[in-house]
């Protein structure tokens, strides 16, 4: 049932070492409603609680959004980590050795030695360079430097920033002392080969220097600042088993309690934008660190905030790097502002002219909604003191905002446009119009109406669908699957009886993995049955499953009907279909096809009565 991932034994293990309620609690605030608790979701914004905990099934619950799983679902999804992740760390707190390696499911080996070593690496060359900062002659000069930048060392000593030397093996020599694998520590990036090949040298040298931390705050890597004009600038650590670049954002260790507290993230370039940003009391930002933003960048801030405002450099490449991050950020689901930073200022520079509180105030909750940056940013590469190009921006305006999915947002950037541009409303609509309906003629041709989820039209979202009963197949077996999940019996006799004969996908899926739990000798648990699916989806279901209460009306009659239900739904299909193509041969005037067709109607129909 692994395959490759976390042992069952092991997160077995961790859910016993802890209590739902108590995981819980630290993020929300519990009151007892009979055998369940209650309170407000962490998952998304409601008024009237419906995100529920059972302390008996150790399991969570939201019938607002549907979240749902057990204690290490629960600290992964609160936190923005992964499955593996949230585990270890949760292992971590109870003080258990789940003898896993870095990746999920695999014991020691020697890369997993490595990476402990280079870590323990890391960690030394931070408290050496803060050391270096704080308490020698070499030192002062960068202390200067960042009060000079406007950081106070409260702050200096919150960032654990510190200061390589100018010497070329201060460092180096440190290791080597500690009895450390150069070879090892230059992988790592902390140390460069001569290239005489007679030892190594320091790889950072007379810059300040910034830890760059990972999910558990361990250091992964360094990024150096040159005090003077040396180049480059910015001088990061290379990619490392640790360190990914494309992967990690920096400050995202610290920041993310507050980013989950408030579901927005401030997205910066670089070190000092986020430190400078903290004081002025910004405490959600983190920044890509001088790279382009990756699509595994917005994958981590997606697991941690619905929304994000880009607060880039004011200079062109900020700006173009801005405008570049919206179809990156809005395809992962961010709703998504960028923050407008005048005369090419960086956040920095900002505070420092103008102060914190001006920055937090008329810079980062006055950022524009994606598309209304993106009219900004379309406008310069027009002249419009000149009608043709004042045209030519009106009609890619137009195109731009037809494709809005709100009505609404439709009519209001539309308005904006015509008092700008002195139009009637009316005719700017109608051009709007023929704009949408040119779209939706292209996007007939190729898209699956049929699958709301699937629909371009429908911006990639589920829509709304008008209530309706659920089928009565789907119902048998959702029931069925609900006290499976309770009793290892009902489940064996449902597997020989049944199989994978689930018409529904997620279902079937489902009690696949609960033949092979059972199989493995495990007992009926919904917490430790649901930590062994590691599917975000499969667990959502299986604890709305377990909210199910049907033990008291169950008995041998039942299951079966609930079987036949289940074995009846294909069969239904079946007919339906033959009924539509025996139609279909009646238009046509092909005899033998329908008298063929009305032979297998009837003995499905003999079917279904005998079943």
């Amino acid at each position: 049932m692994s395959n490759g991932r976390i042992p069952e034994q092991v997160i077995d293990a961790v859910l016993k070492a802890h209590d739902i309620v108590e995981v819980v609690g630290r993020h929300v605030h519990l009151t007892k409603q009979g055998h369940y608790l209650k309170g407000l979701c962490p998952f998304h914004s409601e008024k009237t609680p419906s995100f529920t905990v059972t302390p008996e099934k150790q399991i969570y619950h939201c019938f607002g959004c549907g979240a749902g799983g057990n204690a290490i679902r629960f600290v992964s999804e609160v936190e923005g980590l992964s499955f593996g992740q949230a585990l270890r760390k949760l292992a971590d707190e109870a003080k258990l050795d789940i003898g896993l390696g870095p990746q999920q499911g695999q014991v020691e080996t020697k890369e997993h030695a490595d990476r402990a070593k280079l870590i323990e690496a890391h960690e030394l060359a931070g408290k050496l360079y803060e050391y270096l900062l704080h308490n020698t002659e070499q030192g002062k000069e960068a202390k200067r430097y960042l009060h000079a930048r406007g950081m106070t060392d409260k702050l200096i000593e919150a960032f654990g920033i510190g200061y390589a030397p100018s010497r070329w093996d201060t460092l180096t020599n440190l290791l080597d002392k500690k009895q450390f694998p150069l070879p090892l520590v230059e992988q790592g990036g902390l140390i460069s080969a001569k290239q005489d090949g007679s030892g190594y040298v320091d790889k950072f040298r007379d810059r300040v220097m910034f830890p760059i931390r990972d999910w558990k705050g361990q250091i992964i890597a360094f990024g150096g600042r040159a005090m003077g004009d040396v180049q480059p600038k910015y001088l990061n650590s290379p990619e490392s088993m640790l360190f990914h670049k494309s992967r990690t954002l920096y400050n995202l260790y610290a920041a993310r309690p507050q980013i989950r507290k408030s579901q927005e993230l401030v997205l910066f370039e670089g070190y000092m934008d986020v430190i400078r940003a903290w004081e002025a009391g910004v405490h959600n930002g983190v920044a890509t660190m001088g790279t382009a933003l990756t699509p595994e960048h917005t994958e981590a801030i997606r697991r941690l905030a619905e929304r994000v405002v880009v607060a880039y450099d004011g200079d062109h490449a900020g700006q173009s790097a801005a405008y570049k991050s919206i179809p990156l950020l809005e395809n992962a689901g961010c709703h998504v502002r960028i923050a407008m930073l005048p005369n090419g200022l960086d956040p920095d520079e900002y505070i420092s002219a103008h102060g914190s509180e001006r920055f937090v105030r008329e810079v980062i909750e006055t950022a524009v909604p994606s598309i209304k940056y993106k009219l900004f940013y379309y406008r310069k590469n027009y002249k419009l003191q000149e009608d043709g190009e004042k045209l030519r921006y009106i009609q890619q305006a137009l195109r731009l905002i037809a494709g809005l999915a709100s009505p609404i947002e439709r009519e209001h950037y539309v308005r904006e446009l015509c008092s700008e541009f002195h139009l009637t409303f009316e005719s700017a609509m109608q051009n709007l119009n023929e704009i949408r309906l040119q779209a939706e003629k292209k996007d007939r041709s190729r898209d699956n109406k049929d699958n709301s989820w699937n629909n371009v039209m429908n911006d990639g979202r589920l829509r709304a669908q008008p209530p309706s009963m659920v089928p009565a197949y789907q119902n048998a077996e959702r029931q069925l699957l609900a006290v499976m999940m309770l009793d290892r019996d009902i489940s064996g006799y449902v597997e020989r009886q049944l199989g994978d004969g689930f018409n529904m996908e997620a279902h079937a899926a489902l009690a696949a993995y609960l033949y092979a739990y059972y199989a493995q000798g495990f007992e009926p648990n919904a917490s430790t049955f649901i930590g062994m699916l590691q599917d975000d989806k499969l667990e959502s279901l299986a604890s709305s499953l377990t909210l199910i209460d049907n033990r008291s009306g169950i008995n041998d009659a039942v299951i079966d009907d609930y079987i036949r239900q289940i074995k009846k739904y294909p069969l239904l299909q079946t007919l339906e279909r033959k009924r539509e193509e025996i139609k279909q041969a009646e238009r046509l005037g092909d005899i033998p096809k329908a008298l063929q067709l009305g032979s297998e109607i009837i003995s499905l129909e003999k079917q279904l009565k005998s079943s």
